[in-house]
């Protein structure tokens, strides 16, 4: 979008799309160790409860991609609106 303004876009874009790829590696983290701390209970012979910490620690971070990919699809709008006015 930025090529087809000819001019950069506004800063808060960037941003929020950063946030949107740091947010994905947070939950990509966090899923990661729920399957490791899964696996090495199952290796130990445990019973078969799930760690509520993990389960827990994953949803806040799924949450927050929540909130960020909707802050991302507005500003990627609010871009496509600002490149079409031309």
């Amino acid at each position: 979008m930025e090529r087809l303004r000819s001019s950069p876009l506004h800063a808060n874009i960037s941003t929020a799309l950063d946030k949107h790829l740091e947010v994905i590696h947070v939950v990509q983290s966090r899923r990661k160790d729920e399957i490791v701390n899964a696996s090495n209970r199952q290796r130990q012979g445990a019973p078969r409860c799930q760690d509520d910490r993990d389960v827990f620690a994953l949803a806040l971070a799924i949450r927050e991609m929540s909130v960020a990919t909707r802050k991302a699809r507005t500003t990627l709008w609010c871009a496509f609106q600002m490149t079409l006015t031309k």
